[in-house]
């Protein structure tokens, strides 16, 4: 692992600098803070909505104005919707069908927007709401798959970090992998600790004897 790696990222710094060495104080503010700050935005599906409103929009503006003009366009078919819709009726298969899709896409578009994303960067606490700091979440399972191999037994271990799960894969010649989970465990979590990230991880270990 590079020092590049392991760098922080720094947003939003006031200047102000810490003097005292340690783990900063948790401060409620500052956490909100980091956890904005490198909050994911969903520009795409916002992006497609925005389109797709954007030229129905235009398009119901220009039938209507065409029409109060006297000349409708008629880009939309009117008499054959129109007749569609007097003569079906509310129980129509099609038209359940037709509902329940645009239903669910409403559902999906609304999951979309308030469902986070997965952050490409972890907040780390600072303890100063102007001073934000975020490690790549690769360089977080690097620092605590390297904690793993320092446990002793451990010859090499794969870090996952999916949500807010730790996922830690020691691989061991066979000993005693209760002893080594715990150990395994003990280690990463003492790392975590170390880091002082904003948010709180579960550790899951599954051992793995080498063969």
């Amino acid at each position: 692992m590079t020092e590049q790696e392991t760098r922080p990222v720094l947003a939003g710094v006031s200047g102000a600098h810490r003097a005292e060495v340690g783990p900063p104080p948790h401060d409620r503010s500052a956490d909100r803070a980091a956890r904005r700050a490198f909050r994911p935005y969903r520009r795409i599906p916002a992006i497609v909505v925005a389109a797709l409103l954007t030229l129905l929009g235009l398009l119901v503006a220009a039938e209507t104005i065409s029409a109060l003009a006297g000349r409708p366009l008629r880009w939309l078919p009117y008499d054959g919707m129109l007749a569609w819709a007097s003569g079906t009726l509310w129980s129509n298969p099609l038209f359940l069908l037709g509902a329940a899709v645009v239903t669910l896409l409403g559902l999906a578009l609304l999951a979309l927007a308030l469902v986070p994303g997965r952050p490409r960067m972890v907040p780390v606490r600072s303890g100063d709401p102007d001073l934000i700091i975020g490690l790549r979440r690769r360089s977080v399972a690097r620092a605590l798959a390297h904690a793993a191999d320092e446990v002793p037994g451990v010859h090499s271990s794969h870090v996952t970090m999916r949500g807010h799960t730790v996922s830690v894969r020691p691989e061991t010649s066979g000993w005693d992998d209760e002893r080594c989970e715990q150990d395994v465990r003990a280690a990463v979590l003492d790392r975590l600790a170390g880091l002082d990230l904003v948010e709180p991880y579960r550790v899951d270990v599954h051992v793995k004897e080498r063969r």
